[in-house]
């Protein structure tokens, strides 16, 4: 896969989405984003929800740029960003290590050593515990069928060690 410009990574909280998209980012040069920075309006004031349309309409603007990194869990609405996209990424890692990520975020966040998007607080804690949970026993057979439809430009991959020797691979053979 030559020139690789737009990049879709999808998994669950804690899978290391947005880890990697900063990373790649950094590395190839190319603007990422958070899908759930285009579903929710950031204010400081408190989050308001996009209607449909908008946030729409804010994805459409995204995947109609040159080059893009888009991440997040959501499925059911991002259809055209798999379409365009020239690679998409499935972060599919182990449910232990992923809650383990969740609770090293939540604490590193009630320090104030790790930044969100979000108030960290005890609910959206348990949150983050009932979505990882979701996500393996209902998401993860629903993104894995949606997603074998664009078998020739998907990966899986399950831990960093993985990420690292794919992306090491696909840089030092120009392929990004």
């Amino acid at each position: 896969m030559a020139n690789m410009q737009k990049i879709h990574i999808i998994g669950s909280v804690g899978s290391g989405k947005t880890t990697l998209a900063r990373s790649l980012s950094t590395r190839l040069n190319i603007p990422f984003y958070e899908l759930d920075n285009v579903v929710w309006k950031r204010c400081t004031s408190g989050d308001i929800r996009r209607s449909a349309d908008e946030r729409n309409e804010y994805l459409n603007s995204i995947i109609h740029t040159d080059a893009w990194i888009i991440e997040g869990v959501h499925y059911e609405w991002v259809t055209q960003s798999f379409q365009h996209a020239d690679l998409i990424i499935f972060l599919d890692t182990d449910y232990s290590k992923r809650t383990y990520r969740i609770i090293k975020r939540f604490i590193l966040q009630m320090a104030g050593l790790e930044k969100a998007n979000y108030q960290p607080t005890f609910m959206m804690f348990r949150k983050m515990f009932k979505w990882n949970a979701y996500f393996e026993k209902e998401s993860k057979p629903e993104i894995v069928k949606i997603l074998s439809q664009y078998h020739e430009k998907l990966i899986i991959l399950k831990d960093n060690k993985d990420i690292e020797k794919y992306f090491k691979k696909m840089l030092s053979n120009g392929t990004a």
